[in-house]
């Protein structure tokens, strides 16, 4: 069955149940014109529909699971855990660059069971929070992943999150894609790389310490991305906010996954870059104010557009830039190649400068 086909049949059981729903509470409002004794025989029917398309929708998440779980993997590190997507059938697997951490040996478990394989480091890029291991030798029962086309991903799917939370090894949350298009920063807290990533999937499918670099999963059985993180509540002492969850999208995955793979590192990120080492600069009042150039780099976009160190950039096109992560996700959104305006401070003066952007 075709992806829009599984699709078209998701929404038409799902319309059973709303449907009856609504005829339910019409009819107790006395909807129907006749009888009482008239309506029952609807009611009645109306009810039975209910059971009958959740046991349907059921079967669909029990299909799912059942075919991906195989390709979903526990990583465990000697100062992390978490979960990882078997990529292809030469025993490599993805998972997040915060997972492995500085590590480079780990055992794997199947998320259905059996004895730890070990795997080694093939490389990590924790500029995108990804990273590839390989395993030693592949175990029965293993299988790649099918990974779905992220930028047909849109907001009410229903998804399905896959890992090992808290180490509950083969857990599966259920939620929808909230947004896609989110830029996001991680913390560097908690094992975090600090890494900006751009457009990634925000889901309400619970994600947990453990779900990283597991799957997230739509109900034709595709990989649509790898969870990640999850937002943290600023008013709760910066824990999880619940519902909030971010998955790097299949998209960049594969990109990522292939040419560390192939080449055994990134050859071409895609990413705009300044080619700055800079800082986060602030104001009388203690506020963040802007970036300061500590080093531009011989050659690179800055440089060659003028910057130098001491400069301290306050906007990059439309975009205000008070922080070190605020001018790292104003990149985010941008490819090498293309041409911004940037407004710096020199002493006293306020100056512009037509940036052509670098790659990471």
């Amino acid at each position: 069955m075709d992806a829009s086909r599984a699709r078209s049949r998701t929404r038409r059981r799902l319309a059973v149940p709303l449907a009856a729903g609504v005829c339910a509470a019409a009819l107790t409002t006395g909807c129907s014109a006749d009888s009482g004794t008239a309506a029952a025989p609807e009611r009645a029917t109306t009810q039975a529909a209910a059971p009958l398309a959740a046991n349907e929708l059921e079967e669909d998440y029990q299909a799912v699971i059942k075919d991906v779980l195989p390709s979903v993997v526990q990583i465990d590190a000697s100062e992390s855990l978490g979960s990882g997507v078997v990529y292809d059938g030469r025993g490599h697997i993805v998972t997040n660059a915060h997972v492995v951490g500085d590590e480079t040996a780990f055992r794997v478990t199947a998320a259905t069971g059996g004895q730890p394989v070990a795997a080694r480091l093939v490389a990590a890029y924790p500029e995108q929070d990804l990273a590839v291991i390989r395993l030693d030798s592949v175990p029965d029962g293993l299988k790649p992943a099918r990974l779905g086309d992220s930028s047909t991903v849109v907001m009410g799917r229903i998804v399905l999150a896959m890992g090992s939370p808290l180490g509950l090894s083969g857990s599966v949350t259920q939620g929808i894609v909230s947004a896609t298009g989110r830029t996001v920063s991680e913390g560097r807290t908690g094992g975090g790389t600090g890494a900006t990533i751009a457009n990634m999937v925000q889901t309400s499918a619970a994600i947990n310490p453990g779900n990283s670099g597991g799957a997230l999963v739509d109900l034709d059985g595709r990989v649509i991305g790898i969870p990640t993180l999850a937002a943290s509540d600023p008013e709760t002492g910066g824990g999880s906010a619940p519902g909030i969850g971010f998955a790097i999208p299949a998209s960049t995955v594969k990109t990522i996954a292939d040419q560390i793979i192939e080449d055994g590192k990134v050859t071409d990120s895609g990413r705009a870059a300044l080619d700055i080492t800079g800082r986060t600069v602030l104001d009388d009042a203690y506020e963040p104010a802007g970036v300061a150039v500590v080093e531009a780099e011989a050659g690179g976009a800055a440089a060659d557009a003028g910057l130098r160190a001491g400069d301290v950039i306050t906007r990059l096109a439309d975009d205000d830039i008070t922080t070190i992560t605020s001018l790292a996700e104003s990149l985010a959104d941008r490819k090498p190649g293309d041409e911004v305006r940037v407004t710096y401070v020199r002493g006293d003066d306020t100056r512009t400068a037509d940036v052509t952007l670098g790659e990471m």
